[in-house]
């Protein structure tokens, strides 16, 4: 999998904020021992603080150095990984190029390096496993520009790359029943179909059903993403209507994971929902 900038990022300002914590030194303390070091480099708490909340896009190797001295790291591979891990923060991937639509794109980049994305959507199938003519009917439905449409359909299907039959991160996905009526009649059969392709016995993408007669459910609040990550802790991401929001805060981690469990033990049986997929379309 591709080295993810925004998760390289998260990683080195949580090593950032824990190696200063270890050394018992106020941000103040520390910027001023590195500006010390660093005469040429521009230091401040201010730099810091942003340093230690993801609050940057680049970190200049003498700036990173600087506090590795200031923190007595003096171990060369260990170093040379905070280096490398900086360098790696700093790169860019193919969302670049759909800037203009996505952004800065930090959803789609954490998605590259996730060893299991668990998803439950409440009202249309997740843009990892929609068609293009689905994926066109939905961002229709709040696009009007024909250019820009086309270039959000372009950048999901360039996305799907992700789910390789031999790499690429696992996918569970809870889709709830509401979401199969919004699906416009002519599409409503390849989507499905598409979905039953996806989900054979050997795919690392299995889909549940959350029926209407289930009732009521844990999640009914709306839809969320859990990503997990082989080495990094989880992130939960919550979509809106024109950003995306990622709670920091293990507890909220902890609340989504309860919502996702429950809604996971409600929902159908993956061959119950592969039944009622073809349902939908005999």
């Amino acid at each position: 999998m591709a080295a993810s900038p925004t998760l390289r990022r998260k990683r080195l300002s949580r090593q950032l904020n824990a190696l200063r914590a270890e050394s018992g030194l106020t941000v103040d303390a520390v910027a001023k021992k590195a500006k010390a070091l660093r005469p040429d480099r521009p230091w401040s708490a201010a730099k810091l603080t942003r340093l230690e909340t993801q609050q940057w896009k680049r970190l200049h190797t003498d700036d990173l150095l600087a506090l590795l001295d200031v923190y007595s790291v003096t171990d060369k591979a260990e170093r040379a990984s905070y280096v490398r891990t900086a360098t790696e923060a700093s790169q860019t991937g193919w969302w670049v190029n759909y800037s203009d639509i996505l952004g800065s794109g930090a959803y789609v980049d954490l998605e590259t390096e996730a060893s299991r994305i668990r998803t439950y959507e409440a009202f249309y199938i997740p843009g990892l496993l929609q068609t293009e003519e689905y994926a066109r009917s939905v961002i229709s439905a709040g696009v009007t520009d024909t250019r820009q449409i086309e270039r959000r359909v372009e950048a999901r299907m360039v996305r799907q790359a992700l789910l390789s039959p031999d790499a690429g991160p696992k996918l569970w996905a809870i889709l709830d029943e509401a979401a199969f009526h919004r699906i416009p009649a002519a599409v409503l059969p390849s989507q499905v179909e598409h979905l039953l392709e996806v989900q054979k016995p050997d795919a690392r993408v299995q889909i549940q059903i959350l029926p209407y007669s289930s009732g009521p459910h844990a999640a009914m609040t709306g839809q969320f993403v859990i990503l997990d990550f082989p080495a990094d802790p989880s992130t939960v991401y919550l979509e809106q209507s024109v950003s995306g929001l990622f709670p920091e805060d293990p507890v909220v981690l902890d609340h989504y994971e309860m919502l996702y469990d429950r809604v996971h033990a409600q929902a159908l049986s993956v061959e119950a929902s592969r039944d009622f997929l073809k349902n939908l379309i005999e």
